[in-house]
């Protein structure tokens, strides 16, 4: 597979939805994770990202005028021991609570499908990174409708062990804007990860689209130690 940079790959779509990448620095030595949100409502928009413990959740911006929080307030980010958890809902807390029973990343999710969100039925998209003892490797995973009919679920499953240096993996939830939005295709997508954490930041959030974007979540995990360092960007501030 191409890899493809980032810059590009969100500078030419205006509406990708919710994306998780996932990979390695270009100099080998950090675990790297990233999360975005968009929105085209005003409920959607009126979001950001906060902490909350080692990981994230996502907040109202405006509590007085927030109406349905079922499908855009969760925890997109939280971490079991050596373990990061990234999703676009509230399915992070399924694989934290199964994989905390021993269960695997896949086994986990099987209890879940798509939102129902009809029309659009958006995918729920998850990722887990597992760092230990100097060793690094992760799991990504997509729950999507079979073509649009939501009487289907198709899970996909793909697991990296080894990632090269400076690469990683991209998956977000639609292919581009529309109505209804077009879910995501194929495996995620093989792209450029640099090592300056803010720089990388920096330009993830300037590539994404100005009107839709809003908030952003950047993590970079030194594999020898575990320790790590993050960067939360929101629009509403």
């Amino acid at each position: 597979m191409k890899m493809i940079s980032m810059e590009k790959e969100l500078r030419a779509n205006a509406y990708p939805g919710r994306g998780i990448l996932v990979g390695r620095s270009a100099d080998g030595t950090k675990a790297v994770a990233a999360y975005f949100i968009m929105g085209r409502s005003a409920n959607s928009r009126n979001r950001i990202f906060v902490e909350d413990g080692e990981g994230i959740r996502t907040q109202a911006f405006d509590p007085s005028s927030l109406e349905d929080p079922s499908l855009i307030l969760y925890a997109p980010v939280r971490v079991l021991g050596n373990k990061t958890i990234i999703t676009n809902g509230d399915q992070t807390d399924t694989i934290y609570d199964g994989m905390d029973r021993q269960m695997t990343f896949e086994q986990s999710l099987r209890c879940r499908e798509f939102e129902p969100d009809a029309p659009h039925y958006t995918p729920r998209i998850s990722a887990v990174m597992h760092v230990e003892n100097g060793r690094y490797n992760y799991a990504m995973s997509i729950l999507k409708t079979a073509d649009g009919n939501p009487e289907s679920c198709s899970r996909f499953m793909y697991a990296y062990n080894n990632c090269p240096a400076g690469e990683g993996h991209f998956i977000s939830t639609y292919m581009h804007d529309g109505n209804p939005l077009p879910s995501f295709e194929g495996e995620p997508k093989r792209v450029e990860i640099p090592d300056d954490m803010d720089g990388f930041a920096d330009m993830l959030w300037n590539s994404l689209n100005e009107e839709n974007k809003v908030s952003l979540f950047v993590r970079y995990i030194d594999i020898a130690t575990g320790d790590y360092t993050s960067k939360i960007i929101n629009k509403n501030q």
